[in-house]
């Protein structure tokens, strides 16, 4: 009765237009009195899922990534991926899939991702002859590839869902590899568009420039590598590596490309404050969300379902897919993966999936559904600086999908994609 009180509530919230944190409370607070629960056990689920020494990363890679973003890295890259691959057919949309994928490396979100080189790259690409529908996809699934990336603090939230079976070091280390197989296809799908639209070549400046403004864009891509070669050497762990990507922004962006005004610092500032405010409020109440599925046996229900549709492993993570991009149009990405990494996750590593590669799996389908309607941030913030509508973005997207889902299977069927960079560092470690 409590279950189905649980799902009818959020569901109908979810329907009358209720934000989604607001819907996830608001049906916890309803399983609460029609199970006849105390009330303090919303709050207290609250709290303590708020109260995650890991969490202390999220602010401050917010804050990083805010910095960066108002710091004017966005066009030394821009820059650099112009002169790299700008000379090839439809030369600006790869330069658009570099500059995006190496800009969500160091912001580790795709909605500044969009921002910031959208802003930038959109109304190029439309003055140089570019379709705007072209320019959209281009960057909107390009930026994607920051969910996979150090940085991105979906990638803490989902070792918080997980309930401690991953480590936020080996999500780092497994999104590397599906991060460049993601790009790789970005860079397929926007070539075979160019070439069927008969998008001109640009001109090759020489290795003189690509060397150059690769050194201008440079200070800012160490970002990265001063994570990675910190956590591996043991100078700091991954969650204080957020707080060092935050101080070298900082210094960057103020002291190296005197970039960054007081205003503006102000306005990372803020911006950082507010988004950091909506996560966390999101962490604690799917922390009671989930500790109601876990008490109603919800994974296990669901889990007993597929396994009378199917008992083959390939089918069951075809199904888990299926649903979490379905899930994931619906929902904004935190909430999908708070919800479903606690139903879905347990039944994918009673298959044989290892934890590292669901979450892997479970960043993709999020990652599409960013790109989705109804939901669809990224595309909407796209739509709205190319000035198009997001039907006509949505009419051209299916080689741009293919690139994506195409990757998404790769990972889910070929696990050491995603666990070969984790295990061979604790080897290493081990030796």
């Amino acid at each position: 009765m409590a279950l189905s009180a649980m799902t009818l509530a959020f569901i109908v919230f979810l329907l009358i237009g209720v934000p989604v944190v607001f819907s996830i409370g608001l049906c916890s607070l309803v399983t609460v009195f029609v199970a006849g629960l105390p009330g303090e056990v919303v709050f207290q689920k609250m709290v303590g899922g708020m109260q995650v020494f890991s969490f202390l990363a999220i602010p401050f890679f917010i804050f990083a990534g805010e910095l960066m973003l108002y710091g004017g890295i966005a066009d030394k890259i821009v820059d650099f991926a112009k002169a790299a691959v700008g000379h090839v057919r439809g030369g600006l949309g790869m330069a658009n899939v570099v500059a995006c994928t190496l800009f969500g490396g160091i912001s580790g979100s795709a909605g500044a991702d969009v921002s910031a080189m959208g802003a930038v790259l959109i109304p190029v690409m439309k003055r140089e002859g570019y379709h705007a529908d072209y320019a959209v996809n281009v960057t909107t699934h390009a930026a994607l590839v920051g969910v996979l990336t150090p940085t991105s603090l979906n990638i803490i939230i989902f070792t918080l869902a997980a309930g401690g079976k991953v480590s936020v070091f080996d999500m780092i280390l497994a999104g590397i590899i599906p991060a460049v197989l993601l790009t790789a296809s970005n860079l397929i799908a926007a070539y075979w568009v160019a070439v069927r639209r008969g998008y001109p070549k640009g001109q090759w400046p020489g290795w003189g420039t690509v060397l150059s403004t690769f050194g201008r864009a440079l200070p800012g891509l160490f970002v990265v590598v001063l994570i990675l070669g910190g956590i591996l050497s043991g100078m700091f762990t991954a969650t204080e590596s957020a707080s060092v990507a935050v101080l070298y922004a900082l210094i960057l962006t103020a002291l190296v490309y005197r970039s960054l005004s007081w205003d503006q610092f102000v306005t990372a500032c803020v911006k950082s404050v507010k988004t950091t405010g909506v996560v966390l409020a999101l962490i604690g109440i799917s922390a009671t969300f989930g500790y109601f599925l876990a008490y109603y046996s919800v994974p296990a229900l669901v889990g007993d379902w597929m396994g009378h549709v199917s008992s083959s492993p390939w089918v069951i993570f075809l199904l888990v897919n299926l649903a979490l991009f379905v899930l994931g149009t619906f929902l904004d990405m935190a909430p999908t993966i708070l919800v479903c990494t606690p139903i879905f996750l347990p039944i994918c590593m009673k298959y044989g999936m290892d934890p590292i590669q669901f979450g892997i799996v479970m960043l993709l389908n999020c990652a599409l559904g960013l790109n989705t309607p109804p939901v669809g941030t990224t595309q909407f913030i796209g739509c709205a600086i190319a000035k198009i509508s997001v039907g006509e973005v949505m009419r051209s997207i299916l080689p741009f999908y293919g690139s994506l889902i195409a990757t998404m299977l790769f990972i889910t069927y070929i696990p050491s994609l995603s666990l070969w960079l984790p295990q061979l560092a604790r080897a290493m470690a081990a030796h």
